[in-house]
């Protein structure tokens, strides 16, 4: 298995011929050098990036998206680093422009379905995990979004959802609602 430095010293001709047909080979041509080992950086460890650091990354990355729009993947980055930066706002539309550029990209996909589980909107994340689960060509992609998938239903099923809580006494007495029995305050004072 090769390393990071190992893959950043192939000539153009290996990485092509390394790099899947559907994987944009002009990455390495809109991403500067400085910008690519912060993000070599970043995915090794997002905390290890200072924040100007951090900064300058976004702003070459945003450059970037205006060098290549056309590139779903760049957008993704973007995406990631904003995420990272913590401005999640801005990394939800910027992902959602990603997805809505290239709906077949398995990368954007899964990428948007985490960001809106870690906001808490579990069922679109659902949905966006599932069509990356489609996308999906190989093993590894397959694992990926079989695990986020695996943490949206427990998230689903534990109730950990944006607008989910209600309140303390929800936990107690949650389990009539959704049986359907109405709960009202003769059955909680014991009167008939």
């Amino acid at each position: 298995m090769k390393t990071i430095a190992q893959y950043k010293d192939q000539s153009s001709e290996e990485m092509k011929l390394a790099c899947p047909a559907s994987a944009p080979i002009t990455l390495p041509t809109v991403i500067g050098d400085a910008a690519s080992n912060q993000l070599f950086k970043m995915f090794r460890d997002p905390r290890v990036l200072e924040p100007e650091e951090r900064r300058d990354l976004i702003t070459d990355l945003r450059k970037a998206v205006d060098l290549a729009p056309q590139i779903a993947e760049v957008r993704v980055l973007l995406g990631m680093a904003l995420c990272v930066d913590i401005q999640a706002q801005e990394a939800l539309e910027v992902l959602r422009e990603a997805v809505n550029i290239s709906p077949d990209s398995f990368i954007a996909r899964l990428k948007f379905g985490e960001l809106l589980m870690r906001l808490r909107i579990c069922n679109q994340a659902a949905e966006q995990t599932h069509c990356a689960a489609q996308l999906a060509s190989n093993a590894a992609q397959s694992e990926l979004a079989r695990r986020q998938a695996a943490t949206i239903r427990t998230m689903l099923r534990e109730g950990i959802e944006r607008g989910g809580y209600r309140g303390v006494f929800s936990g107690l007495f949650g389990f009539r609602r959704k049986s359907g029995y109405k709960l009202n305050a003769s059955v909680l004072l014991g009167s008939k």
